[in-house]
């Protein structure tokens, strides 16, 4: 437990909230996850143990609280804990704004991508009363993280580690460095990696042209049919528009 022996309240409040994994545990929080296993399929990193120490600290001083659920517990913000979105939304900006996308190698993380991808793709975006599958491919990733699959169906989205048997909307072929920059908004599109359309693919035909669907087509139009045909598209914009409205460097 950090102590910096100091009563100034900024010393008392980094003695909990600087520790080390607890900003990320109470981002999962306030995201919107609230079981054990979801909070930590957002930081995969972190061990099952130390999790549950940080989350048993958050309970006693307040910030969390732990309710009885369906099936498990969950845990929940407290006030306290809701006071520290304005915090944690500033880090954010400040890192989007300050340090952006200079990734290492071992910053990258298929699964935590795909686990980000899920609970904020725009669900109203997608169309009603029919299944979505998006097939993702990463060229570059672990061999157990390289094929996910985004199952969108009745207003809810669901993600697969292996292949949940279902018809493929969508194929986006990529490096999980170059999908990580167009989901935070560091560019625009995914230049020399595939997206295909696998179905409705002569009713689409027409709009694309001669490219194809192995060759990748002109990315404008890509990024129409793409959208028209599921919600993902429009996701990405809405994080590319979130993104402009941070202060300029």
């Amino acid at each position: 437990m950090l102590n910096y022996g100091q009563f100034c309240t900024v010393a008392r409040g980094a003695e909990v909230f600087g520790e080390r994994w607890t900003p990320l545990v109470v981002r999962e929080l306030l995201c919107g996850s609230t079981r054990f296993n979801d909070i930590r399929r957002g930081v995969p990193r972190m061990s099952a143990t130390l999790l549950a120490q940080r989350l048993r600290k958050l309970e006693q001083i307040g910030v969390v609280k732990r309710v009885a659920g369906a099936s498990a517990n969950e845990y929940r913000l407290t006030a306290a804990g809701e006071e520290l979105r304005p915090i944690v939304m500033a880090l954010g900006h400040w890192g989007a704004r300050w340090i952006g996308s200079r990734l290492q190698p071992g910053q990258l993380d298929a699964g935590f991508l795909m686990w980000d991808v899920r609970r904020f793709v725009q669900l109203s975006e997608f169309p009603r009363g029919r299944r979505i599958v998006i097939q993702f491919s990463f060229s570059d990733a672990r061999p157990r993280e390289r094929m996910w699959w985004l199952v969108v169906e009745d207003g809810s989205a669901d993600l697969c580690r292996d292949d949940p048997g279902h018809e493929v909307t969508l194929i986006v072929e990529s490096s999980v460095l170059a999908l990580t920059d167009v989901w935070t908004g560091e560019r625009d599109r995914l230049d020399k990696e595939i997206v295909r359309l696998e179905n409705e693919i002569r009713k689409a035909e027409g709009k694309l042209g001669n490219a194809g669907f192995v060759e990748r087509a002109p990315p404008a139009v890509v990024a129409q049919e793409q959208e028209r045909l599921t919600g993902f598209g429009a996701t990405l914009q809405k994080i590319r528009e979130q993104r402009k409205r941070l202060p300029a460097a």
